[in-house]
């Protein structure tokens, strides 16, 4: 009953803050072009001009390519590590340097790389999000009881035995805690790139009817926007709750 009770007072603070929002943009007459009313936003989605399935469905492909490339590799790089300790101080340090680069100043460099279209947009998703990943997942397979170290050792088990063991299942909560800013983090990097350029989804969408004040379709792209980090990040919580004993979970 506690998880339905959870769930049940989330949605009822998000539809009061809905109600809210239609009763004050009514209340003192606020113009469309600066705040649509949610009813207003919603009627948007009964325009075919919009496009609103297709522009969708390309964003949800960038940000779930650049979550799932960013996973694998965070998590495959953060196994070599914690393996191999001499790759680690050789990479890690240059791994913390480029992700000090604005990602912003590196959509321009792709499309000239990788041109227009949903690989470049995929690839920025990826260098938001991969980081977050391989950190908390590098510090989790290094996180190991010393005492259980010791016991292996004394069985005579193997590295392999070790990492299947002790490490991999030691190191879930982090790598799920990753994944969660991960799935955050995707979605930023998805939009980051298609506005620098892009020809659709989501952010193309939203530059195209700035330029008109169609205020209420780019309140409604950033809700669906929304909707999809939602669905990504509710994805992670189910895998997490599928793989990770619930009193080991990092909150």
């Amino acid at each position: 009953m506690r998880p339905a009770r959870t769930f049940a007072i989330i949605l009822i603070v998000h539809l009061a803050v809905i109600v809210l929002w239609q009763l004050l943009v009514d209340a003192f007459h606020v113009p469309k072009f600066i705040l649509p009313s949610p009813l207003a936003t919603v009627a948007t989605l009964g325009s075919t001009k919009y496009a609103w399935l297709s522009n969708l469905a390309v964003t949800a492909v960038e940000i779930l390519g650049g979550f799932a490339l960013g996973a694998l590799v965070g998590v495959a790089l953060a196994v070599v590590f914690c393996w191999s300790p001499l790759v680690s101080l050789l990479l890690l340090p240059l791994f913390v340097t480029l992700n000090m680069i604005p990602k912003v100043a590196l959509g321009p460099l792709f499309i000239v790389w990788f041109s227009y279209g949903i690989f470049p947009n995929i690839l920025i998703a990826f260098s938001i999000c991969f980081f977050p990943i391989l950190l908390t997942t590098a510090r989790g397979l290094s996180e190991v009881e010393p005492d259980l170290l010791d016991l292996v050792k004394s069985l005579r088990g193997s590295r392999w035995t070790l990492f299947r063991k002790i490490q991999l299942p030691g190191a879930l909560p982090y790598v799920f805690s990753g994944m969660k800013v991960g799935a955050i983090l995707a979605v930023a990097g998805a939009i980051v790139g298609e506005f620098i350029a892009s020809e659709r989804g989501l952010g193309y969408l939203m530059i195209q009817v700035q330029s008109s004040l169609d205020t209420p379709a780019m309140v409604m792209a950033v809700v669906l926007l929304t909707l999809l980090g939602v669905a990504l990040y509710g994805l992670v919580l189910g895998l997490e709750r599928l793989f990770v004993v619930r009193d080991v979970r990092l909150r």
